[in-house]
């Protein structure tokens, strides 16, 4: 049975869901696309085990010599954009969408907007309202700003804002927002999330219900 806590008593104004793990699976797309951009700039693969759910420019900044960041920084959005096979709704994603109303959902990636734009068609989902990208914000996660930003359109506090997120780095930022968030063991396991407020296997295992008083949540 999903254990949700003290966040099973609250009621909340708004939800930001991550996309990449939280929403869709577009994980082997990532997985082949950063694969292949390591060997292009002579990068050893492993290195990459932390750049799930921070922006590429954030990663390209900590591994490619400074004088080639911006080249590299544009390839592997050129790949990404490439390689849309696989890229598919997770269970549980398009219920947690439909639940709520526009004006009380949002979502908060990593994702360049050319990429989000692109995954979202891919995955076959309608594109939501108020969309936080990686190109709208100054700093990307671990910092706080997606979500604030997010709080911030939807016009409520960050503290009534729930989150969704897979990455450790999304978890963080989160939390440094003010938001409480809940993680999904989709892409990491429940140690890289154990700042979380509460851990779920996916969005198949809670239901979102919304009434005039807010949002509330529930095992499935």
């Amino acid at each position: 049975m999903t254990e949700l806590g003290a966040l099973a008593d609250r009621t909340f104004s708004a939800v930001i869901f991550d996309m990449d793990g939280t929403l869709i699976d577009s994980t082997p797309a990532v997985e082949r696309s950063w694969r292949i951009w390591a060997a292009e700039f002579g990068l050893d693969v492993d290195d990459l085990a932390s750049a799930h759910g921070i922006p590429a420019e954030t990663t390209a900044r900590r591994l490619v010599r400074a004088d080639r960041v911006d080249e590299a920084v544009a390839r592997i959005n050129e790949i990404e954009l490439d390689d849309l096979d696989g890229v598919t709704l997770l269970p549980g994603a398009q219920e947690a969408l439909d639940a709520l109303t526009d004006d009380r959902r949002a979502i908060a990636t990593s994702c360049t907007r050319p990429l989000f734009e692109a995954r979202i068609a891919a995955a076959g989902f309608p594109r939501p309202g108020i969309i936080v990208t990686a190109d709208d914000i100054e700093h990307g996660k671990p910092h706080p700003d997606p979500f604030l930003r997010g709080a911030e359109l939807l016009g409520f506090d960050p503290r009534e804002c729930l989150v969704f997120e897979d990455a450790p780095g999304g978890v963080a930022a989160a939390r440094a927002a003010g938001c409480p968030v809940i993680g999904l063991t989709t892409t990491s396991g429940p140690e890289g999330l154990a700042e979380a407020d509460a851990i779920i296997g996916s969005l198949a295992d809670i239901r979102l219900v919304q009434t005039q008083e807010g949002i509330r949540l529930q095992p499935a």
